[in-house]
């Protein structure tokens, strides 16, 4: 619980004042059968009417204030609910924000959405019961059994001797429900992933023709949430009957044998009638209790999912670098013996000592087949992963030693696969200076050859992309990448085979404009095609992890077997289209 009270401070008065409102709420329910017992037990009895109506005008005050107590316990209630789970949510968000790589793939993304929404939602609903009910329930229980024992110490055993059997039955219940409550949950969370994959693929689905096939996996999903939910709500259902069923024997016991002491003179007509009624109180009490204890158990599984993500510790920070307040200036690049490892329990390596070295302003390409691990050696310059051996400098610094904000700030990165987000060009192309001029802003475009498409749409650069770009064609999101990356004019430029979709022309033009208008800043690019990265001063060529290759065009057309038969089998291919 202390680690949620930095959230609760904030809010700490209406923490206080809806329970408390919830109190006025409780008194007027426990004072009114008292005042109606005596408007039958003396106003009617003696027909006196100006007695009646005094005390009758005492019930209307009394539910007066009672009304403005249970909407002030209900306002400061939500208030305070949601207010709580709102900052939760955010300090989640916040969490995985900053989340490595290697953090997020242990969580899939439909169980990271579900817990920043459902399960978040789940502990607002229980924070908002448990606020109404934390002084109703108990205050209710304890005043209606004085006022019972008050009024009839005899008649009053009859609810305690009910009191325990109810309790063992929602202890039962409880202990029933929290792993019923944790596999609904992790179910939830199935299905989740499940819907976003198909969604996000759904053009693929529809090319193969596999609409069945997602529909059946859909169906078995969602049947097995259902079975999971039906088995968890089982539990809340048994609930009700057992509780009502508890107070109708109660109330029937109660009513008999109070008939007995108002016929044997020993009991008043109204005392009766508010016994019967603190009856109800006192059962209705238990019941709310055991709905709050059963809320709270659903809740306790959410919370034990999101205190999963905040106890998740990040692998990857920059706490203990030596040089925060350093910016990439210049855009040297050397890698030192670096190894690199996703599991480095199991050893397998997918770089193995690479050693090399880019010049400012310098052009390094990389090439290798599919799998050589062109990618993951780029993604170690911004840190997206950490060596597991060497180093990786950046100006003759490692890269562990800088902040990540002050290194990312340095590197732009196109990557592999093209990402556009909901909303107009302009507004992702701002993505790289959010602080971009209109001409800067038109320069960047030009550059990756994207203006001409831009201009072409009659909205121009207030166009809407759509989720995910749905409206623009693979080669067109390609160049809005790197509008977006050279807007954010950085030292070092990262294309992750980020031109396949160009066609060659286009992607001559825009190395052009990289010689121009990039002069200073290193670029490396992974390529398929040797025409990408053959004017570059220096190409890289790994095999499995390995460095088996480097040097300029010409020297390893010279030296370098595996270059070689790359290069011959694109020309080869390059003839036969043509023929």
């Amino acid at each position: 619980m202390k680690r949620y009270m930095k959230y609760i401070k904030p809010y700490r008065m209406a923490f206080i004042l809806g329970p408390l409102c919830m109190l006025t709420e409780v008194f007027g329910e426990i004072m009114l059968p008292k005042l109606m017992s005596m408007i039958v037990n003396y106003g009617v009895a003696q027909r006196d009417g100006s007695y009646i109506i005094g005390v009758g005008v005492s019930m209307v005050v009394f539910s007066m204030v009672m009304a403005l107590g249970g909407v002030g316990g209900a306002y400061f209630s939500s208030k305070a609910s949601i207010c709580f789970t709102s900052d939760l949510r955010a300090e989640l968000f916040s969490k995985v924000q900053d989340f490595s790589f290697k953090n997020i793939d242990q969580y899939s993304t439909g169980s990271l959405v579900t817990r920043l929404t459902n399960d978040i939602q789940q502990v607002q609903n229980v924070t908002m019961m448990g606020l109404r009910m934390m002084f109703r329930a108990p205050g209710m229980l304890v005043g209606a059994l004085i006022m019972a024992f008050m009024m009839n110490k005899r008649l009053a055993f009859v609810i305690l001797a009910v009191i325990p059997f109810l309790t063992l039955a929602i202890a039962l219940i409880l202990k029933t429900a929290f792993p019923r409550f944790t596999l609904m949950q992790k179910k939830l969370d199935r299905l989740n992933s499940g819907i976003q994959e198909a969604l996000t693929n759904v053009r693929v689905i529809k090319s193969f023709v596999r609409e069945d096939f997602e529909e059946e996996k859909f169906k078995e999903m969602n049947r097995d949430l259902k079975e999971s939910s039906l088995n968890a709500m089982n539990v809340v259902i048994t609930t009700m009957p057992v509780m009502m069923l508890s107070m109708n024997i109660t109330t029937l016991a109660v009513v008999w044998y109070g008939g007995n002491l108002i016929i044997a003179g020993q009991m008043p007509v109204g005392d009766l009638t508010a016994f019967t009624t603190y009856i109800v109180q006192i059962l209705m009490s238990l019941m709310m209790l055991s709905m709050v204890f059963l809320q709270s158990s659903r809740a306790m599984a959410s919370i034990k999912r999101i205190n999963e993500i905040l106890d998740t510790e990040i692998d990857l920070t920059d706490h203990e670098a030596r040089n925060k307040e350093l910016l990439v200036a210049e855009g040297k690049i050397e890698f030192r013996d670096v190894s690199f490892s996703y599991d480095n329990e199991a050893g397998e390596k997918v770089l193995d000592h690479i050693s090399f070295t880019a010049q400012p302003g310098q052009t390094v390409g990389i090439i290798g087949a599919t799998g050589s691990g062109k990618t993951t050696l780029v993604q170690l310059i911004p840190r997206l992963y950490d060596v597991s051996e060497g180093q990786v400098l950046v100006d003759g610094v490692d890269v562990r030693d800088y902040s990540l904000r002050n290194l990312r700030e340095g590197v732009a990165m196109v990557l592999q696969k093209n990402v556009l987000f909901s909303g107009t060009i302009e507004e992702n192309l701002l993505w790289g200076d959010e602080n971009a001029t209109e001409e800067e802003l038109k320069q960047a475009a030009r550059s990756a050859q994207a203006d001409g498409f831009i201009t072409s749409f009659k909205e121009g650069y207030k166009r809407d992309l759509g989720q995910g770009g749905v409206n623009v064609s693979g080669g067109q999101k390609q160049r809005l990448c790197i509008a977006r990356a050279l807007l954010k004019r950085p030292k070092i430029l990262i294309l992750d085979d980020s031109t396949s979709a160009v066609d060659t022309a286009t992607e001559a033009r825009i190395r052009g404009c990289f010689a121009t208008d990039l002069k200073e800043t290193t670029k490396l690019i992974i390529a398929q095609r040797i025409s990408s990265v053959e004017e570059a001063h220096q190409i890289i060529v790994l095999d499995e992890g390995r460095v088996i290759g480097r040097g300029s065009h010409e020297e390893l057309m010279a030296g370098c077997k595996a270059y070689q038969e790359i290069y011959y089998s694109q020309r080869d291919h390059k003839k036969e289209v043509g023929a």
